[in-house]
Parts: C-alpha cells; structure tokens; sequence
C-alpha cells in the first residue's frame, strides 16, 4: 500500500507540532509506520518523538554536499517513528532558492525513505516557516491531505482562514485535499463555541478538540509526547481518536475562507458577545 502523505498546518505558538507528534506516536502505536518531517525554525518538530537524539537536517546535508539517505538525515524515535528536521535558511535569505529547493526535491523523490516502508508521512508545517517554496509543492504534489490546528484566538483563527485560502486556490488545481480543522488549547468555557462557528462560516469541519492541559507541559518538560509520557490521561485517548479519524478518514470538502472584511465583522461579533457575557449588558444597553 502506497503511503498517505498528511500534512498539518498551524501559526507559530499555536502547538502545531505538539498536536502532530502526537498524533505520529498514536499511530505508530497502533502499528503503523510513520515518518514525520519537521518545517519548523528551530528544528524541534520531532524534538519529543526522539529524545536527546540529534538530527542532521535536510538542508545541512545538502549545503554540506553530503549523500542524503535516511541514515544520515533521520533518527528512529517513540514506536519507530522516523525523525526528520527539514530545516529552514537563514533569515533573509528565503525559502525559494537553489538549495531549499533541492530540499523540497529530495521529499519528491519516494526512493529517500522506501526501506521503512511508511504507511504515513507526516509533515509538521509552523506558521513560522510557511512561504512559497514550501507551500506550493506540499499542497500541490507532496501532500494528499492537509489538516489546520487553531486556537481560538483571533490571531490563530486569522492565520487558519489565511492556511484555507491557500488550500483552496491549490486544491482548485487538483492538489490537496482538506482533511479539517483541529481545535487546540481550548481554555475559555465559549471556546469551542467561537471554533464551532468559525468552521460554519468557513465551511470547514472540526475533526478534533483538545483542551489545555498541565500534562501537555510536563510530557513536554520530560522531552516526551503525552501518548509516552501519560498514556492513560484524557488526552493521550483524544490524541489516539484524532489519529484513528486521520488514519480512516477519505475525501473531503475545500474550505471557504472569509474575506478580511467578513472576518473582521465577524470577530466584532463575538466581542460584542463576550462582553454581554462578562457585563450583563447587550450592545444596545439593556440588561440580559
């Protein structure tokens, strides 16, 4: 069976990276093969999947004129997850040119990974690291499905609607499909409720809720994913019933992502009613 290539996007901060390791050692637990590959600044998307491990990251081999095989590019982490740190060039100098790109080849070329076999690869995306030279060949020739983790602050609700534009421009040309949006460090008791109705809007499905947690930080504090650090908390069964829902789930809708004058709108709406819920007091005036 050929490989499903997932790819979960999110802004910088949002736990983008926490949500996807977990969701690649929920998987492999239950016996699948998994790779996941890393966009992130600081080379840690797989940093709680392989320890204290170092790994040499894509872009180093490259710059270094080295061979790349997996042996010398990939760690083998929790359950067999293969490790790999794309990593990213120096500010400033982009993500378009000659040797990113011979990055972005090297994920291209299905023989760079074929002795593990993987029933998933899985790449790891931060807001931080998004530009053209990574998002183009992930929404249109690497990755079959995209998924968006999101708070649901504004400025993570801001960046998942920017994440749909580009999903659905490229996925208009046949690129990838739209798995759904992932609801993460959900805290205030309307959170879901601000999630729920951004996806209405958007048209885009919500496939998973994960509230903050206390054993979020301190399976991060021991360098370990929740699935290994607390494997019968609440959270590592919400992470292992996302992952079965990413491992079945088939097809899927584009979203429909709000321009920034209905987005506006519509978080002035939700301002309007937070305040009547904090105050008592509707925008007119009057009393609840």
């Amino acid at each position: 069976m050929a490989p499903k290539h997932i790819a979960i996007y999110g802004k910088g901060g949002v736990g983008t990276s926490t949500m996807t390791s977990n969701i690649s050692a929920a998987l492999a637990e239950i016996g699948y093969r998994v790779i996941q590959i890393g966009f992130d600044p600081k080379n840690e998307s797989t940093g709680t999947l392989r320890g204290e491990r170092e790994v040499t990251t894509l872009l180093e081999a490259v710059q270094k004129k080295r061979d790349v095989t997996a042996e010398n590019v990939a760690v083998a982490g929790f359950k067999g997850v293969l490790c790999v740190e794309a990593g990213l060039p120096a500010p400033g100098v982009g993500c378009t040119g000659h040797t990113f790109g011979e990055v972005i080849s090297l994920l291209k070329e299905p023989g760079l990974f074929v002795e593990h076999r993987p029933d998933f690869v899985i790449y790891d995306v931060s807001g931080d690291a998004v530009c053209g030279g990574i998002v183009a060949p992930l929404l249109n020739g690497i990755a079959e499905r995209v998924y968006v983790v999101s708070s649901s602050d504004f400025m993570s609700l801001f960046a998942a609607n920017g994440f749909f534009r580009l999903i659905n421009e490229h996925g208009e040309k046949g690129g990838a499909a739209f798995g759904g949006l992932i609801a993460n460090g959900l805290t205030a008791p309307f959170a879901e409720s601000i999630v729920d109705d951004f996806a209405r809007k958007t048209g885009s499905p919500v496939v998973g809720y994960v509230p903050r947690s206390l054993v979020v930080m301190q399976s991060e504090l021991y360098g370990q994913t929740v699935i290994e650090a607390a494997p019968l908390s609440n959270h590592a069964y919400i992470y292992r019933r996302l992952a079965r829902h990413i491992a079945r789930q088939e097809g899927g809708e584009l979203p429909q992502p709000l321009s920034p004058g209905e987005l506006k709108r519509w978080a002035r709406k939700w301002g309007d009613r937070i305040l009547e819920l904090e105050t008592g007091v509707i925008s007119e005036g009057e009393g609840i």
